[in-house]
C-alpha cells in the first residue's frame, strides 16, 4: 500500500491524498508535477528512475476495510537529500535516457 506522503520533497507543496498533482518514482519519493516538469525533467533525484501521477485512494470505504477511513495517509514531511546543484547535474545526466532505459 502507497504510503502517501504529503508533500513535495523539491518545494515542499502540500498535496493531500486527493492532489492530481502529487508524482512518484518505484520508491515513493513525491514531488509535485511543477517540479517534475521544471528542475527534475521527469528524473527522480534519488533513485534516477521516472515518474507517474499518484493514485487516489478512495475516501470512503466502497469495499470494506479500505480507503482512507482505514488505512490513512502518510504526516511525515520529505525534502531532498541532495544538494539542488548535485541534482541539476545529475539530471543532466539522466534526463535524455527514457525513464524505462534507465
Amino acid at each position: 500500500m502507497l504510503e502517501l506522503r504529503p508533500n513535495c520533497e523539491w518545494c515542499d507543496r502540500d498535496l493531500p491524498p486527493a492532489s492530481d498533482a502529487a508524482r512518484i518514482c518505484s520508491y515513493e519519493c513525491t514531488f509535485c508535477a511543477d517540479c517534475v516538469r521544471v528542475h527534475l525533467r521527469n528524473v527522480c533525484p534519488n533513485c534516477g528512475g521516472g515518474f507517474a501521477p499518484r493514485p487516489v485512494r478512495p475516501r470512503a470505504a466502497r469495499r470494506p476495510g479500505v480507503g482512507l477511513e482505514h488505512h490513512a495517509a502518510g504526516t511525515q514531511r520529505r525534502h531532498l537529500k541532495h544538494s539542488e546543484a548535485d541534482i541539476e547535474r545529475f539530471v543532466q545526466t539522466v534526463a535524455d535516457i527514457p525513464p524505462e532505459e534507465r
